[in-house]
């Protein structure tokens, strides 16, 4: 919030060079996006902080839109005045605006290609789900309590769902193939939340598998940290720590520090200073049974993550909404 000033006198600038509506509306977006933004981080001040920096924040975002009205106005004057007079046929023409890949799109293919170079297969599989594939085949049963986790969006109750998670493709390979395995998973889940900054009711999500004799908690260790370093560097700061998930014993999840707040707490990490990126664990051996598999012979891991989250820290963008929205000119491209 010290830097208020700062931005203000940045964004004043910026707004001047600029010199076509299309630019203005854009950088208004964006004005918007940060406003948004910095009105979500008092919460972490304390209140006499907050009432000042509030103010302060509305007087500069009052003068911002100003700005932007008053650039917006001298714009629209110039193209109407350009509009009466002359063409003018030697004028450049106007840069060609090009669509790029949504930032999403650009990390699922850098996560397809790291898994498939460690012998990993790509595989895809129905949105539209059964209830066994979905939940049976993966030690929820009807009365499990990890049931309620998850708020389903049945189409056709208690039997017919959208996926509420890619690790129903999982079981649909170990169902129709013999060890050893080694496949991935991306694709869109469904669940019934409430969207806001950190979720949304649909998300894209990216699950893995490896089956084989010999396989051990040190395999999957190895496979995530390098996957961690490819994503976020060499120096990123990730913990692992034990967590329950129905499908794998014992199982763990994966935090990564807080790109937003590095480590001191902000409402993106729910004031945690870390961010959750995945869940993995050693299949269990009920899963194994279930699916013909003799766990005498053979163990697994399993891992799984929301893309989502991933994109968002890679890209620096605050609010998922922002990946789903119409708005796509502002999003950044990883």
């Amino acid at each position: 919030m010290s830097t208020l000033t700062e931005t203000a006198s940045t964004f004043t600038a910026e707004l001047q060079a600029l010199t076509s509506l299309d630019q203005v509306r854009e950088k208004r977006r964006e004005l918007q996006a940060w406003v948004r933004q910095q009105f979500q981080e008092l919460s972490s001040l304390e209140p006499a902080e907050k009432r000042r920096v509030g103010q302060e924040l509305n007087q500069v975002k009052t003068e911002m839109e100003r700005l932007v009205t008053e650039r917006l106005r001298e714009l629209e004057g110039a193209a109407k005045r350009l509009e009466g007079g002359a063409f003018d046929p030697a004028l450049p023409v106007p840069p060609l605006r090009l669509g790029r890949v949504h930032p999403t799109i650009v990390v699922l293919r850098q996560m397809n290609s790291f898994f498939r170079s460690l012998g990993f297969e790509v595989v895809e599989g129905p949105e539209i789900e059964t209830d066994h594939y979905n939940y049976g085949a993966l030690n929820i049963p009807a009365d499990h309590p990890a049931r309620e986790m998850q708020d389903t969006i049945y189409l056709l109750e208690p039997d017919i769902m959208l996926r509420s998670h890619t690790s129903a493709v999982e079981t649909r390979v170990m169902e129709r193939q013999k060890p050893p395995i080694r496949m991935v998973a991306p694709g869109k889940a469904y669940r019934n939340e409430a969207t806001n900054a950190t979720n949304n009711y649909m998300f894209f999500q990216y699950e893995g598998l490896a089956i084989d004799r010999d396989i051990k908690m040190s395999h999957l260790h190895y496979v995530l940290a390098e996957f961690l370093k490819f994503m976020f560097g060499a120096d990123c700061k990730s913990r692992f720590r034990a967590k329950y998930y129905p499908q794998v014993e014992p199982g763990l999840g994966v935090d990564l520090l807080c790109e937003f707040c590095r480590g001191s707490g902000c409402s993106i990490c729910k004031q945690k200073g870390w961010i959750e990126i995945l869940g993995a664990g050693m299949v269990h051996p009920h899963v194994l049974s279930l699916m013909g598999i003799d766990w005498n012979e053979y163990a697994g891991f399993a891992f799984g993550m929301g893309l989502d989250r991933l994109v968002m820290s890679a890209a620096g963008i605050a609010d998922v909404r922002e990946l789903y929205g119409p708005r796509m000119s502002y999003i950044p491209e990883v």
